[in-house]
């Protein structure tokens, strides 16, 4: 397999050229040059082709209670470091409403994802069954990635984790992130290690309401903790679903289903919703 990593000397000719291009545009094109001999064409040695699959998650805002159970089921599967939520709950208000709801922020796994191009080296990466994963052999912890991301879904380790005997007695593997390290990227994965052995993603069996679906896109299905498996394509266009930030030109894989809203006064549409609060 291909050594897709930096060597020192690699790296500190990017990081000069970078400094270069941000004083002068003409640069760009020697720093773009420079990075295209650096990183491997063609798949990630990760990609392992996803079969048939094209994962999609539905969250129906509706049902969430702001329980928290999905995060809790995420840190105990992957082990997730302190002060990380790769699936992170937020009580969002509602303008002109006395009413809020809970909005689930988990890796929107975009087609078109600002973290895998921005990547200088190749660490970010988007399977060909619509996973994104980070393969922290290669990550050099620029945090590039974190600054595209428009949704704060990527957590940067910056001291040693934590570890536990069981996780040290794993070996590195891309689609768990395990055993955890200092100087990388980290984030939602929709659990490949799960759905390989068809099974559903933590978030999705640890939701009580069943307000988390998941799904194959080319099977036209998804299916919830509570044994509810629903046409994709009805289900998107009866419950009126959205994406996240869409206009972005993102293409999340994630959807989700408005809330319930009572007015006090004026009736709100989903688009009235406050987010600026949605944060890392």
């Amino acid at each position: 397999m291909e050594d897709r990593r930096l060597n020192r000397r690699d790296f500190l000719k990017l990081t000069s050229l970078g400094a270069a291009a941000a004083l002068a545009p003409k640069a760009e094109a020697a720093l773009r040059a420079a990075i295209k001999p650096l990183v491997a064409n063609g798949p990630h040695p990760g990609d392992n082709g996803g079969g048939a699959h094209r994962w999609v998650m539905v969250i129906d805002l509706a049902r969430c209670d702001g329980c928290g159970e999905c995060t809790k089921a995420c840190s105990a599967m992957h082990l997730v470091p302190p002060g990380q939520e790769w699936i992170k709950v937020y009580n969002i208000e509602h303008e002109g409403l006395a009413a809020s709801h809970f909005f689930p922020r988990p890796c929107m796994q975009c087609d078109n994802p600002p973290c895998v191009n921005v990547c200088p080296v190749g660490a970010s990466y988007k399977r060909s069954d619509g996973i994104v994963l980070i393969d922290q052999e290669v990550c050099i912890g620029c945090r590039f990635c974190m600054a595209a991301c428009p949704y704060s879904a990527r957590y940067f380790n910056w001291a040693e984790p934590p570890h536990t005997a069981r996780e040290l007695s794993q070996s590195y593997s891309v689609e768990t992130n395990i055993p955890h390290r200092k100087g990388v990227v980290e984030k939602c994965l929709f659990c490949p290690a799960l759905t390989s052995k068809g099974e559903l993603p933590a978030c999705v069996t640890g939701c009580p309401m069943g307000a988390i679906y998941f799904g194959d896109e080319n099977e036209n299905a998804v299916t919830n903790s509570l044994g509810e498996t629903l046409s994709l394509s009805d289900f998107l266009h009866d419950g009126a679903a959205h994406r996240h930030l869409e206009e972005l030109g993102t293409e999340p894989r994630v959807w989700y289903l408005p809330p319930r809203t009572q007015s006090t006064s004026t009736q709100s549409q989903p688009s009235a919703v406050l987010l600026s609060g949605l944060e890392g």
